[in-house]
């Protein structure tokens, strides 16, 4: 089988960050790193479920809701993807950068935890998808067009 955009990344040399992963159409999407791969201790998945719940909200409730297609952990448990449609490049790392910093300083209910909202919503870490939320703006708060490439 051919290999996926995504393996062909040298993930030995990957450091956190936002990048484009791929370009299909009018989809883009932006490989959101937050820890560096291969390095442990990797993202915590009640804090990753907890991310996935507080952003896709936000990003669903944000000026750009119509060009939000997905948000949604890695596998790896290293980071995140978003998929966009018909948006700049500029306004999807302010976006990013908007929504980082508003999760880091989140109080209040995790969007969607009921059993009727979520099929496992005892699994949940507001304080460590905060705490990650915080890392991660540090290093995107500054983040240009031009290191959007791997």
């Amino acid at each position: 089988m051919k290999k996926i955009a995504s393996f062909c990344v040298d993930h030995n040399k990957l450091q956190p960050g936002m990048y484009i992963s791929r370009i299909d159409d009018d989809i883009v999407t932006y490989d959101l790193r937050f820890v560096k791969p291969n390095c442990p201790p990797f993202l915590e998945v009640p804090a990753i479920h907890t991310m996935e719940h507080l952003f896709a909200t936000m990003a669903r409730n944000s000026k750009f809701q119509d060009q939000i297609v997905y948000f949604g952990p890695m596998g790896c448990r290293t980071g995140f993807y978003l998929l966009v449609r018909d948006m700049q490049h500029a306004d999807a790392i302010s976006l990013v950068q908007d929504i980082v910093k508003d999760i880091a300083s989140y109080e209040g209910e995790i969007p969607g935890n009921t059993a009727v909202e979520c099929g496992n919503y005892l699994d949940h870490d507001l304080a460590g998808a905060k705490a990650m939320a915080g890392k991660y703006y540090e290093i995107v708060k500054s983040w240009s067009i031009e290191q959007l490439n791997y």
